[in-house]
């Protein structure tokens, strides 16, 4: 049979919820979830999240984001996205009338506490770019998704989310590093 981390993937690729669901059933703690979550890859390194952001795969992307200790913001080896970099990808190449539906995938992950000024690593070109800088500027409501995400961010500051116990909150890769 194939592996958790096969199991994983292709539930991400695919919107597979029920693939998912009886793959997380057989982890038997938090932790155990976690460690997978934050672990597995695919052939180029990219995690679940970003799998399930680029295919559009929503019911995935929603519960992956509900386990405790996931990291939101882990960079693909391949182009350094964040899987809010991949779900603005995934959403640049649909049509217009795709595109306010499928903006909930950057509300789930920005909801998370994906950091919308988080820059891919372009190593080529020694330069980077928020999520912001790559939608279509003609798909206003991701850019205004955000826009208002990285406002906010700066404004408020993320010691207010850690303190809270939102955003990328306890447990998460990003508080052990």
């Amino acid at each position: 049979g194939a592996s958790p981390r096969e199991l994983l993937l292709e539930a991400s690729r695919r919107n597979n919820i029920s693939l998912l669901t009886d793959l997380l059933a057989t982890l038997h703690t938090p932790e155990q979830i976690a460690s997978l979550l934050n672990t597995a890859t695919d052939g180029v390194g990219a995690y679940a999240l970003h799998l399930a952001a680029y295919n559009g795969s929503y019911d995935v992307l929603d519960t992956l984001l509900d386990q405790e200790g996931v990291e939101v913001d882990p960079l693909d080896r391949l182009e350094g996205d964040t899987p809010l970099h991949k779900a603005v990808r995934y959403i640049n190449g649909l049509g217009k009338n795709e595109w306010d539906g499928a903006s909930a995938l950057v509300e789930l992950l920005l909801d998370a506490g994906a950091d919308p000024r988080e820059f891919m690593i372009l190593v080529i070109l020694d330069a980077g770019a928020r999520p912001g800088d790559l939608v279509d500027s003609q798909i206003t409501v991701v850019t205004k998704l955000l826009h208002k995400a990285e406002f906010a961010s700066m404004a408020v500051g993320d010691a207010v989310d850690v303190g809270r116990g939102e955003g990328k909150g306890e447990g998460s890769a990003s508080d052990s590093e």
